[in-house]
This record gives structure tokens, sequence and C-alpha cells, in this order.
């Protein structure tokens, strides 16, 4: 077996964790918050290891320090004094300790002043990243999706003042004004958790069939009903026709599924677009922040209702981690590094 304390280089700086509702990430990052290596374990909040069958748990965290062990122990153990921080849904009420929301508009400096901390019986403590509160008549919050946004602030190269639009595809799809260090509003879709929910729960998923490939044509067919002209009509009667569509021999079954993608995408992009028409600052960047082929679905439908081609950002949780983590002290900026930056964007093709 080879000893622990080869296991970590002494390079290590931090461990962060991304910690959702399903699944939980870990990154081992250096000094200069480069990503050494990431583990990814199903251990999210609503999904804890279990203990032993001749254990009870009499600490209420018994359940979260297990998965913290499984997913990065010997990391922890190699290096005893390394710090711990974690984003997202660990901090919720449902979580290990509640991370208070802070409300928005609200910075990078603000977000570390309000870390939580977490003792732990045998370890450095753990530090929990605040959510976001943005106040008003529908009121809206974020938990995990500030980080991302700060990862994708730290890497761009543009004047401090310039907005940023920030797009979060997802579950519950995030929109994101914000600029240099400061996150000033944002927007909420639930558009994949609809999605999820029409096509297993209701009768329009009685007709569909899995697809060996996407379909990008029913997908931009979609898009064209959201925007054409009985878009007036709204997405309630547009999501009809992927039965309707079905049943009269125009949509095929393997094709449905995509065509309900660009029907919910679609109204998600035209509502986001008329959004910006009453804002009196219009953000010149766009940048999309996801999994690869959501994005790419996403950069066709702005595209398609003339936003300009947005940049992809990848690795943007773990850099907002490093960046909070800075921020708060935790770890020491060092001299900078020869190696390339772990943040990495590019244009992606519509």
């Amino acid at each position: 077996m080879v000893p622990a304390r080869f296991l970590v280089p002494a390079e290590a700086g931090l461990i962060a964790l991304d910690w959702g509702t399903s699944a939980l990430r870990a990154f081992r990052m250096g000094a200069h918050g480069e990503v050494l290596e990431t583990r990814h374990r199903p251990w999210g909040i609503m999904n804890l290891p279990p203990a032993a069958s001749d254990v009870v748990d009499t600490e209420p965290g018994a359940a979260f320090e297990r998965a913290v062990q499984d997913t990065c122990g010997d990391w922890l153990a190699a290096a005893p004094g390394l710090p711990l921080l974690a984003c997202g849904m660990v901090g919720s009420a449902q979580g290990w300790c509640e991370a208070k929301y802070l409300p928005t508009p609200t910075s990078l400096d603000a977000l570390a002043r309000g870390l939580t901390l977490v003792a732990r019986r045998d370890g450095t403590p753990l530090h929990i990243v605040p959510g976001l509160l943005q106040q008003g008549t529908l009121p809206n919050v974020m938990r995990g999706e500030e980080t991302q946004v700060l990862g994708v602030l730290a890497d761009l190269a543009q004047p401090a003042n310039a907005p940023v639009l920030i797009g979060l595809p997802g579950t519950h799809s995030k929109w994101v004004l914000a600029r240099q260090g400061r996150i000033e509003q944002f927007h909420t879709f639930m558009t994949g958790e609809v999605f999820a929910a029409l096509r297993g729960h209701t009768i329009l998923g009685k007709t569909m069939q899995a697809a060996a490939a996407p379909d990008d044509d029913a997908f931009a067919r979609g898009l064209e009903v959201a925007r054409g002209n009985d878009a007036a009509l709204g997405l309630l009667s547009h999501i009809f026709s992927t039965r309707t569509l079905g049943l009269t021999g125009a949509l095929a079954p393997t094709a449905q599924a995509d065509y309900l993608s660009g029907l919910l995408i679609g109204h998600e992009v035209a509502s986001l677009s008329r959004a910006q028409d009453q804002t009196p600052t219009t953000p010149q960047t766009l940048v999309l922040c996801g999994e690869p082929d959501l994005c790419r679905r996403y950069a066709v439908a702005l595209q398609t209702h003339g936003f300009a081609a947005p940049t992809i950002a990848t690795q943007a949780t773990a850099t907002g981690l490093w960046q909070i983590a800075l921020a708060a002290g935790l770890v020491v900026a060092p001299a900078p590094a020869s190696s390339s930056h772990p943040f990495t964007s590019g244009s992606l093709p519509a």
C-alpha cells in the first residue's frame, strides 16, 4: 500500500465540494487553483451513505461526514490542515447546516464574509458558501449557482463595470446579470424539471420513444413554434401539440422529446428576450455554463432570438470556489504559476 503522505502532493491547496441534491463532486485543487483531481459520488443531500448495520447515528451530521470520508477522506488524511469549502444544497435547510441567504445585489467579498462554519469531530471544519435571495413581489433564490457565476467572472477579461449575462441551464435554469465580482439580479425558469415531469408523468410521454441521437430538426421545429405567429397562445397551448403532431403522423415518436425540448427552451428564451428589452443596460457579453449538449441547444435558441453567439464556460464551480477561498483567506494567493489557468472557454458553433 502506498503511504498516505504520497497520495496528495505538496502543492495541494484546497478541497472544494460541489454538493447538490442528487450528487457530490469533489475537487482537489493545487496551490495555484488548478484542479488536480476530481471525484464524483452519488451522495447528494437526499441520498447520503447509510450507517453500518450495527451502528446508530447519534450526531446530526454523521451521514454527511460519511459522505465526506467516502469521497475525499484519503485527501484529508494525507493533508490534515487542508481547508474544506463547499457550495450548493449542503447549505440548505435540508443540508448539513443551513447557510443563510444573502440579499442581492451581492459581491464576492460579501459571500466570502458570509461563510457558515461546520465543526467536524476529526479534522478541519467545513465552510459553506451562502445562497442568494432576491427580494421582490416574486422572490427568487439560488444556491450553488452564485459560485458558478463567480467562476465565470474570474476568467472574463473585460472592464469591471461591463455587464455580463450568464446563463446556467439545467433543472432550474438561471439567468444572471453580473459584473466583475458582483451579482446584481437573476431570473429562474423551471424548464428542465418541467420537461422531466411532462415526459415522465403526463400523456405526452406515452407516445415518446428514445432516440439514438438528438433530433436537431425536431428541436428547431419546437423553437420555431415557440416564436411563431401563434406564440401568443403560450406554452400551455403549445405543449399539447407534442401529442397532436404525433397522433397525426407529423412528428415521429423518436422526435417528440426533442420537439418538446425546443418548445420549452424556446419559450424560456423568448421570455428572457422580453425581460432584456425592459432592462436599461444591455449586456454585450453572453456566457453559458452547464452540460455541453444542453448549452449547445441553448446557444441555438439564443441565436434564433437574436442574441449574439455565447461563450461556453467550463470548470466554473471549481474556479468560483477557489475565488471565494482566496477572498475568505482560506488559501493564500501564490506567485503566478507558469501553467495554464484551469478555467477555459470557447465559442460554441451554432
